[in-house]
């Protein structure tokens, strides 16, 4: 028999707290009472299934109808692994974005910015054996919301990570290297200390890029451990 290995929790502080000031919607959302634990059940532990037969993959976000969209075209890719850098295999990755100018394609987003009607800024993937996904996109632009600060949201990427089951969803957001905004960002500051933080900027790589085509970044996440990638909590 194999020995388990052990459990290794986060460290305080690696991660976001539940309630953050500086991020004002935490304030309606978070939890006020203590969490209670309830018994798993067969309906969250397996249900519904994420697998690509139930959920098309959607890797190119760039193109709608066949027309390319607006903006700085890129190949984001990455691994999804434990704690230990095992791969997690056949995990659904969904993502959502801004488009080039900093505007979403929902109705809710009423910022001034132009709409870009070939680009819908959601997509879906799943890991392979290693691990591994990838999905080509364009560079999300910066936009405003009403937080302290300057009041502008830094280029970034919404990040959606399903397991087997409905409970089993993890939400992050990877961030661009150099990006200036990021020093008065609400979120990405109260993500947990300076090396929590850092797991959530991409790394420009020339491996990843196509000449005369795209740029490319990689973003690695992990699930759980002291290297975890921090996530959202509520």
């Amino acid at each position: 028999m194999v020995d388990p290995i052990p459990f290794r929790p986060v460290a305080p502080g690696s991660q976001p707290p539940l309630d953050l000031p500086s991020y004002r919607s935490t304030a309606h959302r978070h939890p006020s009472q203590p969490p209670l634990r309830m018994p798993t059940t067969l309906t969250e532990a397996s249900a519904p299934s994420f697998t690509p037969a139930w959920y098309a993959p959607h890797d190119d976000l760039s193109v709608v109808d066949g027309k390319q969209a607006l903006g700085e075209r890129m190949i984001v890719a990455g691994r999804v692994t434990d704690e230990n850098g095992r791969p997690v295999a056949g995990a659904m990755v969904e993502v959502w974005q801004a488009n080039a100018a900093g505007r979403y394609h929902h109705a809710r987003d009423q910022h001034d910015a132009p709409l870009d009607p070939n680009f819908h800024g959601e997509g879906r993937v799943f890991t392979d054996a290693e691990g591994r996904y990838s999905f080509t996109t364009i560079k999300p632009g910066a936009y405003p919301w009403r937080n302290p600060g300057p009041g502008w949201r830094p280029q970034h990427i919404h990040f959606g990570l399903h397991g087997n089951g409905f409970a089993q969803r993890l939400i992050t957001q990877m961030y661009f290297p150099g990006d200036p905004l990021l020093a008065f960002d609400a979120i990405f500051q109260g993500s947990g200390d300076d090396a929590a933080k850092r797991r959530l900027i991409a790394d420009l790589d020339p491996e990843l890029m196509r000449p005369d085509w795209a740029l490319g970044y990689r973003f690695d996440i992990v699930l759980r451990g002291r290297a975890a990638t921090p996530f959202e909590n509520a």
